[in-house]
């Protein structure tokens, strides 16, 4: 076999997994099933969590015994591939060119299929210490499904004690990404004549002008807020997304909606920025639109939350990764993961995977067989230095620190 070319197993579980369709919008059950039966098939121990509607499922399943563990995490659904130029059926794997090809591919179901490929060698090691997969729902649409699962996790009294989230690194152990957030803002005014302008309101003009105090903050981050070395964009930003307004070219618009997001680097404080600007509204553009229409008023909803990661050098599960890779360097990224909820929670979490973020998303998505292969070495060694004939990996000093840049490509 070449070096280069992964396992039979782990390409039979990608080429299962990128045949289902679990497009975010669809349900993964299938694919869940799946994997718990093969999982279960060599032993592993399941439990499932579901949406509210139980149309959607977690997995998280455990070889071997006893508190603590590593969890071996990936998220199930994948984006959308509407309008995209396909020159290959994108749920259905192919391999040409040292690559192979299918939505998800890199993102993440070739972390997932090396994990479901080495079920076998899981089950057969003596290990000292558990190790857990976990397979999460919705990730792509704001982390719905991670939340769900770690509250699962802490009515069982599961507690691990490190995570590697598989999010594609070009397997380079990742310590640190950007929190994020998504809002929407909605501003409510009065239709009118364009003729009559004092009998309405503008909500567009309303907008604009909290739009332009978001513009305001964003500028003020770019020049004065605090720098993280390590990330391709070494600040905060803010950007306003989407705006929809108006229903006629000679009517005042009574509605306006956009949405915004920022994603911030670890060390600032993820409410600060949404605080201002509540007080900037209340403060400066309520009072005069209600002067005018007392039912007039802007509304600012959070759609989605993902915290910060901020591992630390010296954590036991970034000792270990590095241990187990070369180069040793560490990146940070911009995009956010599900690992920030592992570290909110309690668990000290890496991210490292597969493939290149930069195919993420796009058409003809695929994976480097010479990435997945390297992912297989990763695992091997995994159990080797987690089973009972291996010594244990304790933390040591912190690594130097490296010179080399942040992944710098964003992940939607």
């Amino acid at each position: 076999m070449d070096s280069d070319t992964p396992s039979t197993a782990t390409l039979d579980c990608l080429r299962q997994l990128i045949g289902f369709d679990t497009t975010s919008r669809n349900s993964n059950l299938a694919l869940i099933d799946w994997a718990g039966a093969l999982l279960e098939g060599h032993g592993a121990k399941l439990r499932r969590a579901y949406n509210t509607d139980r149309t959607k499922a977690n997995l998280f399943a455990t070889f071997g015994e006893g508190p603590g563990g590593i969890v071996l995490s990936g998220h199930t659904d994948v984006v959308p591939t509407n309008g995209q130029p396909w020159t290959s059926d994108p749920f259905k794997a192919e391999v040409r060119d040292g690559r192979l090809y299918g939505r998800g591919a890199c993102d993440m179901k070739g972390f997932i299929g090396v994990v479901l490929g080495h079920a076998a060698q899981f089950a057969a090691a003596p290990l000292r210490t558990p190790i857990h997969i976990a397979l999460s729902y919705d990730e792509e649409v704001g982390c719905l499904g991670i939340p769900v699962l770690l509250d699962e996790l802490a009515i069982a009294g599961i507690k691990p004690d490190g995570c590697v989230v598989g999010e594609p690194t070009d397997m380079q152990v990742v310590t640190a990404h950007k929190g994020g957030r998504v809002y929407r803002c909605k501003v409510h005014g009065r239709a009118a004549h364009s003729s009559l302008t004092p009998q309405g309101l503008n909500a567009i003009e309303y907008a604009a002008r909290v739009i332009t105090f978001i513009q305001d903050l964003a500028w003020r981050e770019e020049d004065q807020g605090l720098r993280v070395d390590g990330f391709g964009v070494p600040y905060t930003t803010i950007s306003t997304n989407i705006i929809n307004g108006g229903n006629g070219r000679n009517i005042i618009p009574a509605e306006c909606e956009f949405f915004f997001d920022y994603r911030y680097v670890p060390g600032v404080e993820a409410d600060s920025f949404i605080n201002t600007i509540r007080a900037y509204v209340a403060e400066h553009v309520e009072p005069r639109m209600k002067a005018r229409f007392p039912d007039a008023g802007v509304t600012l909803e959070r759609m989605s939350d993902v915290p910060a990661l901020d591992a630390k050098e010296q954590d036991s599960i970034t000792v270990l990764a590095k241990s187990l890779l070369r180069p040793h360097a560490s990146a940070k990224v911009s995009y956010g993961t599900e690992g920030g909820f592992f570290q909110r929670s309690g668990t000290p979490t890496i991210i490292c995977g597969p493939g290149s973020i930069e195919q993420a998303h796009k058409a003809d998505e695929y994976v480097d067989l010479s990435q997945l292969q390297q992912c297989e070495q990763f695992m091997d060694k995994l159990v080797q230095r987690l089973s009972t004939n291996t010594p244990r990996c304790k933390p040591g000093p912190p690594p130097g620190r490296s010179r080399r840049p942040g992944l710098r490509h964003a992940k939607s």
